[in-house]
């Protein structure tokens, strides 16, 4: 009898992907076995029927299984007996997906909150449809001795549920109770701290419950990390955590009990709520109701970032609490979050005033990732827990055999391994300039080069020489071809990725938007059109060259930003005669001028940008917003967002801001001209027009604005694609407008959802353009220069 050997790869181990086909092969009658290898899932069938397996099984997956080859070869072995599930096999390199952490799945919610079940209020209850796996694993493939639940030997009951492929727990490999799992427990932080001695682990989950609703801050080591947690509704309680943990002005994420909770404080769409009651179950931006909550939660923003529970843990302490609970990332403002007890006990005394531990291990650190809800889809904004590390399948026309590094940037850094046709996206890391995240990503790259079996040929970095990501990537190579990518090429790249483009596919029209990035000419970019395909670009319009007064001090100082741009073709002159009944004029007349104008003269740390991002930092401080500093990346044009009057949107278009488009030095490439912006913007300052209004006002004229250059440049080279990219687009009301705009002329627009349109998507870019390059360059030197190019 003739059999077949199916090979399956994809998100196929420890999500119940073998039970369902022991019980599927039973049902058809078939004879064989099922396994997990270092390849991917090896089904060995034989019976009648076998053409129709394939089909019914896709149709019959679990809720986290997911099939991205399935390989069917004729198989001449004798069959044997029965079917059945066999030991999984160790050797060889790896070739299957890690699955990510997932949500608790309904089943076991019903579980924790029956006293009649074996895991009532038991909080590390999950199965193979949900609970950790990420976050607790150390080796592959994937089985309990290769994760933190090695520890613990199951009891008789956990045993019998495991070893029955019938049951819903057959070799979930985090399974226990509450007599042979984790256990958790409360202790007293800071000075004279005494452990508190619980009754019983169901007491101190109510405690912990009850320190919150009482105004404590408490630490609370979930799945990936410790959060840190207090009643959001308490603003004493909000103001004091801010004060403890340093973070003067960053939005907090938020925890509600249900989606009833959420509807209290936030605006929710049916998108939006998918989202949140997903496995992933992110952070999701939410527009928040008036006066629902303390400022301070996210001070001056329209948008709140919640979740909802995601562990049984997280459940039951939220289920008797009927408000919102602030669950940020348990760390000093900056650093990493904290995943050890000892490191809560060290790094989180002076922040919390209490700490609920537990005793399963985090082998890997992994955040809360957040996404938004634009145009009907969703879109990570930060990619981490649910979401990595599962890969993206490479476009058609890629290498399947190369295997590629990429590092990623200096900011929101993540690195990305090609392997077997996929991009495997690392989780967010944080910006590498904090020693300690640079350690961090550096232990994870050799996490996921242990876990994928990982050996690069060649290694992929950003341009920029002293970006700490590029020289990690450089130390690395030991004499591999090192390729350079120019930052916004990779931007663009990573948009085509994700959305399929065919490597030889006709150019598209790239547009990224963000805060900087070295440019091929040594300059640095942010606002860049450009037409490109994988392997190469054009740089055909842009944002307008104007200087950073104080360099990386201009990134953080909005007011800088204003003055340059104000002084770029307006002059002191033309400003004082015509402005200076102003407040800008007032603060601008205070600040240092002769020397901010004698370092934009010499080119004295005061590098010529093109940056977008800088763009909206000086049209919020001439606005009136975070005129100082901002206290996190992004803050003014955050603020300026939030601050848009919904009625202004409806204006007539000619009362949008009025940007040009000249050449550069009436010959170069086009860029987006602002002067005109300025007069009409410090005019409406004259008449007292509502900052809704003139927010409103620079959104529409900046859009417009690009959807003139995008039409300008698309008919003269017949292209009839645009790929939108880099951290700019974030922004949802620019982004719309633009992306509405291109449509309406007809043009197909390319967009983020799966991987994120700021520097968190970097690496993608990185590894596909170091792939396609390499796919048609034979020599290292080769690949070298076109680097650059």
């Amino acid at each position: 009898m003739t059999g077949a050997r199916l090979t399956v790869r994809g998100q196929v181990q420890g999500v119940g992907f073998r039970p369902t086909v022991w019980r599927l092969a039973r049902e058809m009658g078939l004879a064989g076995d099922v396994k997990n290898t270092a390849e991917g899932v090896v089904i060995r069938l034989w019976g009648e029927g076998l053409d129709s397996f394939p089909g019914r099984l896709h149709a019959a997956l679990p809720a986290l299984a997911r099939i991205e080859e399935l390989r069917v070869e004729p198989l001449d072995d004798a069959p044997p007996l029965g079917f059945a599930i066999v030991a999984s096999e160790a050797l060889g390199t790896m070739r299957g997906s890690v699955t990510p952490d997932a949500a608790t799945c309904p089943d076991c919610l019903a579980e924790i909150r029956d006293p009649f079940q074996h895991r009532y209020r038991y909080p590390f209850t999950n199965c193979t449809n949900c609970g950790p796996r990420f976050s607790i694993v150390t080796g592959a493939p994937y089985d309990r001795a290769r994760t933190t639940m090695a520890p613990f030997d199951l009891c008789e009951i956990c045993a019998g549920e495991y070893a029955d492929p019938t049951d819903r727990r057959f070799h979930a490999q985090p399974v226990a109770c509450g007599r042979c799992g984790p256990q958790i427990w409360i202790e007293k932080l800071g000075p004279g701290a005494v452990n508190h001695e619980a009754f019983s682990m169901l007491d101190d989950i109510d405690a912990t419950g009850g320190m919150i609703l009482n105004g404590h801050i408490v630490a609370i080591r979930g799945l990936g990390g410790v959060h840190l947690a207090c009643d959001a509704t308490n603003a004493a309680a909000v103001a004091e955590l801010r004060r403890r943990k340093g973070r003067n002005g960053k939005a907090f994420a938020l925890m509600a009990r249900d989606l009833g909770v959420v509807r209290e404080f936030c605006q929710v769409s049916e998108a939006e709520a998918a989202a949140l009651s997903g496995p992933e179950a992110p952070i999701v931006l939410l527009k928040s109701l008036p006066n629902a909550l303390p400022g301070a939660i996210a001070p001056g923003l329209d948008r709140l970032g919640v979740m909802l529970p995601y562990t049984p843990f997280y459940h039951l302490i939220l289920r008797r609490i009927g408000r919102p609970v602030v669950m940020t990332s348990g760390n000093p403002s900056g650093q990493p979050q904290c995943i050890g007890n000892q490191e809560t006990r060290d790094r989180l005394s002076a922040i919390a005033d209490f700490a609920c531990l537990h005793d399963r291990e985090i082998a890997n650190r992994i955040d809360d990732s957040v996404v938004r809800v634009d145009l009907g889809r969703m879109r990570v904004l930060r990619r981490a827990r649910g979401f990595a590390p599962t890969g993206l399948p490479l476009p058609p026309g890629f290498s399947r055999a190369a295997q590629v590094l990429a590092m990623g940037g200096e900011l929101k850094n993540t690195f990305c391994l090609v392997k077997d046709g996929q991009a495997i996206l690392s989780q967010h890391m944080g910006d590498l300039e904090d020693a300690a995240t640079h350690a961090d990503a550096a232990r994870n790259l050799a996490l996921y080069t242990r876990l994928f079996d990982h050996a690069p040929s060649v290694i992929a970095v950003d341009l920029h020489p002293q970006y700490l990501s590029t020289q990690a990537g450089r130390a690395l190579a030991g004499g591999r071809p090192v390729i350079a990518v120019q930052h916004h090429h990779a931007h663009v790249a990573a948009c085509l990725a994700e959305n399929g483009r065919p490597l030889d596919a006709r150019p598209v029209l790239g547009i990224a938007l963000d805060g900087s990035g070295l440019g091929d000419n040594g300059t640095l970019w942010g606002g860049e059109f450009l037409v490109c395909d994988y392997r190469r670009y054009a740089r055909v319009g842009s944002c307008k060259p104007v200087a950073l007064p104080g360099g990386a001090a201009a990134i953080r100082e909005p007011w800088r930003n204003a003055y340059a741009h104000l002084m770029a073709e307006m002059g002191w002159a033309e400003f004082a005669m015509n402005f200076d009944g102003l407040e800008i004029f007032r603060r601008l007349s205070a600040a240092p001028r002769a020397t901010l104008d004698a370092m934009i003269a010499r080119g004295t740390n005061a590098p010529v940008s093109t940056s977008c991002g800088r763009l909206f930092d000086a049209a919020a401080a001439i606005a009136g917003l975070a005129w100082e500093a901002q206290d996190y990346e992004g803050e003014a044009a955050m603020r300026f967002e939030a601050a848009i009057d919904a009625a202004a949107m409806a204006e007539p278009d000619d009362m949008a801001y009025p940007f040009s488009i000249p050449l550069t030095g009436g010959k170069g490439i086009p860029y987006i001209e602002p002067l005109a912006v300025w007069r009409a913007m410090l005019g409406d300052l004259i008449l007292a027009t509502p900052i809704g209004v003139i927010a409103a006002r620079f959104h529409r004229g900046l859009a417009q604005a690009v959807v003139r250059m995008a039409e300008r440049i698309t008919e003269d080279t017949a292209i009839d694609t645009v790929a939108l990219s880099g951290g700019v687009f974030q922004n949802a009301t620019l982004f719309a407008l633009v992306h509405h705009g291109l449509e309406a002329r007809g043009l197909t627009v390319l967009s983020h959802a799966r991987t994120p349109a700021n520097d968190g998507g970097l690496a993608v870019g990185q590894a596909v353009v170091a792939l396609a390059v390499s796919q048609t360059e034979d020599t290292p030197c080769a690949l070298e220069s076109r680097a650059g190019s």
